[in-house]
């Protein structure tokens, strides 16, 4: 993606409305937003903090962890940070916490790949994707380390899981029923129920903080495979009620992988931070 710029963006869920608070010339991925105003993102292996007043951008120091991709989650407090990091050994991503103002990374999954998305509400939970035996599924593991709970095992790719605020459910994008669909389960993998019946392969879910709307990114059915989310893509960010329902687009866009791969939420709930590309000449 070096061909590739990034532009920062807000867009607002109820009016549509989008600002752009900053292009950069290379591929910046997945903004977290944080309680204190910043956007924390990821680029080139490192992850920065976006100060949404200042526009003033920081580094945030992840120790040996240089490799980390789009696959960033804060914990519920928001005073630590996971982070998927391709260790050097064996190139394979693996989950580790730090502080969220920086510091010794701690490794949460001796095995990869491991790819975090989401972080339980009572702090004590992670959820990811990993490939075990040649299948990708859904798993848990404590916070602080150790055995990890296979919660999906279904033929295809289940991908993408995140906790609803009340720690009741886990969102997750599945390609069981064909095309890539956002799916609910129980926390313990029971009970999984289809959301979204469209026409489009449908990725990422992230639920509001209060539960009632869930947004998540659609590519035009045809130009992808459903289990393939690749960049620099005609994509769509679209919302939908967390009990189930019709969606609406809020936003069209040039992006896909990179643009929503965790979640975004504003703290109010009102806004979603994503970020948009576009090819250099």
């Amino acid at each position: 993606m070096r061909n590739t710029a990034s532009t920062l963006e807000i867009v607002d869920v109820d009016t549509g409305e989008r600002t752009a608070l900053a292009t950069f010339d290379d591929v910046i991925e997945a903004p977290n937003w944080t309680r204190d105003g910043r956007l924390i993102y990821n680029a080139g292996g490192a992850l920065n903090a976006f100060d949404l007043e200042t526009r003033a951008i920081a580094r945030i120091d992840t120790g040996f962890a240089t490799s980390c991709n789009n696959d960033h989650v804060l914990s519920p407090d928001h005073r630590r940070i996971a982070i998927s990091h391709h260790t050097y050994e064996d190139r394979r991503s693996r989950i580790y916490t730090l502080p969220l103002s920086g510091g010794h990374p701690t490794l949460v999954t001796p095995m990869g790949p491991s790819y975090l998305h989401g972080w339980s509400p009572d702090g004590h939970t992670l959820a990811y994707c990993a490939e075990r035996g040649g299948q990708y599924d859904i798993y848990t593991i404590p916070a602080a380390g150790g055995v990890e709970t296979r919660l999906t095992d279904t033929p295809g790719l289940d991908d993408g899981p995140e906790y609803s605020p009340d720690g009741k459910h886990i969102w997750f994008n599945s390609t069981r029923s064909g095309l890539m669909q956002v799916w609910r389960m129980n926390a313990d993998g029971s009970e999984p129920t289809r959301m979204t019946f469209e026409d489009s392969n449908n990725w990422f879910p992230h639920v509001s903080p209060d539960g009632e709307r869930v947004a998540y990114l659609a590519y035009r059915t045809g130009d992808v495979e459903p289990g393939e989310h690749p960049p620099n893509k005609d994509v769509e960010l679209r919302v939908m009620p967390s009990a189930g329902g019709p969606s609406r687009t809020i936003a069209k866009l040039f992006g896909g992988q990179g643009t929503i791969n965790v979640n975004s939420w504003s703290p109010d709930g009102r806004r979603l931070a994503f970020v948009s590309y576009r090819l250099k000449a």
